[in-house]
């Protein structure tokens, strides 16, 4: 009898878990489980900003194929291939610093000296009808982007630059960046 008394007694400690063992198992799973939501929340975040990077890319590519345009079409002269400075570079037309995305000025030019007092640069979107180009197109400002251009000279060639189009932007939480750079020559 005494044999079958121990045996009943420790088939009782082992039966199961306690009270106690149980909540630390569902705290270490809850803490799991909301570390996997914000992983899930951020990525989700960072993805939606897919558009807004595809926006950043497609304003410096704009930027840079103006000042190439206007070069070689002959509107503007070498020297005004230069930031703005009235020391260093008087003849410059391009601001320096970062600047809001604008219309660009009568110049033709994005981030030039001719660009103050332009309109905010937006993109269109598809109405409601969900074609553009109708009367239903909602015209999107691009206020939470940013345009530095940085033309530096090549040492020891007076006839080739740098340029360096920054885009600055917020999407979500995120402040991003894209940077393009070329060299553009006198010829």
């Amino acid at each position: 009898m005494r044999h079958f008394r121990a045996a009943n007694r420790n088939r009782a400690r082992a039966a199961g878990f306690t009270l106690l063992e149980t909540m630390i198992a569902l705290i270490v799973l809850a803490v799991g489980v909301l570390g996997l939501a914000a992983m899930l929340a951020d990525a989700l975040s960072y993805m939606a900003a897919s558009q807004d990077d595809f926006i950043a890319q497609q304003k410096a590519e704009e930027a840079v194929e103006s000042i190439f345009t206007a070069k070689y079409n002959g509107n503007i002269t070498w020297n005004q291939v230069a930031n703005y400075s009235s020391v260093s570079a008087p003849l410059g037309l391009f601001l320096t610093g970062p600047q809001p995305l604008l219309q660009p000025g009568p110049d033709g030019l994005v981030g030039s000296v001719n660009d103050t007092g332009a309109t905010p640069d937006y993109i269109i979107y598809p109405g409601p009808d969900g074609k553009l180009g109708t009367a239903d197109d909602i015209d999107a400002p691009l206020s939470n982007f940013t345009r530095t251009i940085t033309i530096s000279a090549i040492t020891g060639e007076q006839n080739l630059r740098t340029v360096q189009v920054v885009i600055n932007y917020n999407t979500g939480k995120f402040t991003r960046t894209y940077t393009l750079n070329t060299d553009i020559s006198a010829y």
